[in-house]
């Protein structure tokens, strides 16, 4: 997204490594823009604290509380020092009337949000570990527009770390599952991309383990 946001400067506010910048299921009536740092983005499932995104600039988050009003659906910690601009739902009314192009992009970016927010919690509703990467491949195949679509193989940037983060587990569990899928010949890993054999074979294995829920 690339905007002049230095107009809005006085809405900027700075969080320091650690530190929380709004918790789970408070109510809240703002929303943040990253300009600076990055954002862990935090959700409490059953016991079980789980990682749903690290966010970086450009990037926002707490929208939902504007868009919704609602609580806080996951907690946010600033991972470095963090300088955000903040905007709360009356001076989010006079960003929009004052710049209407602004406005489009920002509506866009909302609509996308609350689909990624969406489909990343379905992949950590699925329970077993195995099902839950296998839908982090299904993910990003929906979400990637620019991927070559001219067969059932599928070739993904991204990492094993990025992997398990989107799966809600850890890395080590994360490589155990990746090298099981690895010994069944469904994927192949490189050290700047995971290439997945056949994406409808991920497609019915994550429809099955849907329906036996």
């Amino acid at each position: 997204m690339a905007m002049d946001m230095s107009t809005f400067s006085r809405f900027a506010r700075t969080y320091q490594p650690g530190e929380m910048i709004f918790s789970e299921f408070e109510p809240g009536d703002t929303f943040y823009m990253i300009q600076e740092g990055r954002v862990e983005l935090v959700k409490v499932i059953g016991d079980i604290e789980k990682i749903l995104d690290i966010i970086g600039p450009t990037e926002m988050f707490g929208e939902m509380a504007i868009l919704e009003n609602s609580p806080r659906s996951a907690t946010a910690i600033a991972l470095d020092t963090v300088m955000v601009l903040e905007f709360n739902r009356q001076n989010f009314e006079i960003l929009m009337m004052g710049n209407p192009q602004l406005a489009l992009k920002l509506l866009r970016i909302f609509a996308k949000r609350i689909y990624d927010s969406k489909r990343r919690f379905m992949i950590l509703t699925l329970t077993d570990p195995q099902a839950r990467i296998a839908d982090v491949f299904l993910m990003l195949d929906e979400t990637t527009p620019e991927l070559e679509r001219w067969n059932e193989s599928r070739e993904f940037k991204t990492t094993v770390d990025d992997v398990a983060r989107w799966a809600g587990i850890n890395a080590v569990k994360a490589r155990e599952v990746l090298s099981h899928f690895m010994t069944q010949r469904r994927i192949e890993i490189y050290p700047d991309k995971i290439v997945v054999k056949n994406i409808n074979d991920f497609v019915r294995f994550v429809s099955s383990q849907r329906k036996s829920k």
